[in-house]
């Protein structure tokens, strides 16, 4: 992992910037309010940003975030966000890591998630780490009719996450 970066819950004060990252990265951002319910009142929710300690000012930023139900025993992966300033640093593979890991010791065993269909690095992501196509939702995204796929991950256990790398 990347020491420069640091996976950590998010928190009330990270909810502007938080917002700020999801306009940057997608075309549908979540109203900032989406958030803040997701932060504060719903119990199924988990949410982690990563945050770089590398900023000139000393500060950190958050320039990842993730966000998580757990749905029975399967962990649905809601939204998942990089600045495209720190892409191609493996902070969206820490952020599932961290995210899955979670799920197992709630006792999850299956994980789920939407994709555009055209988002061909996302996807090559999620298959890294065994996810499989399980279907399609025709016309799922709002602003041009997009289909989404459907991927899950079965066999979500310690061992899954030892074999693909989640330390």
């Amino acid at each position: 992992m990347d020491s420069l970066i640091k996976i950590r819950a998010m928190t009330a004060e990270d909810l502007t910037r938080v917002h700020e990252l999801d306009k940057i990265c997608f075309s549908l951002p979540w109203p900032q309010r989406s958030f803040r319910y997701e932060l504060e009142e719903n119990p199924a929710s988990s949410q982690w940003v990563a945050e770089s300690k590398q900023e000139a000012n000393g500060q950190g930023k958050v320039v990842g975030l993730i966000i998580t139900w757990l749905l029975v025993d399967e962990v649905h992966i809601a939204t998942l966000s990089v600045d495209p300033q720190y892409r191609r640093k493996k902070i969206a593979s820490q952020l599932i890591c961290t995210a899955l890991r979670a799920g197992v010791a709630r006792s999850a065993v299956s994980a789920t998630l939407e994709v555009r269909a055209s988002n061909e690095a996302a996807q090559r992501l999620y298959y890294r780490f065994g996810f499989q196509l399980a279907g399609r939702r025709p016309g799922y995204y709002l602003d041009n009719g997009e289909d989404a796929l459907i991927l899950t991950l079965h066999d979500l256990d310690e061992d899954h996450l030892n074999i693909i790398g989640c330390k």
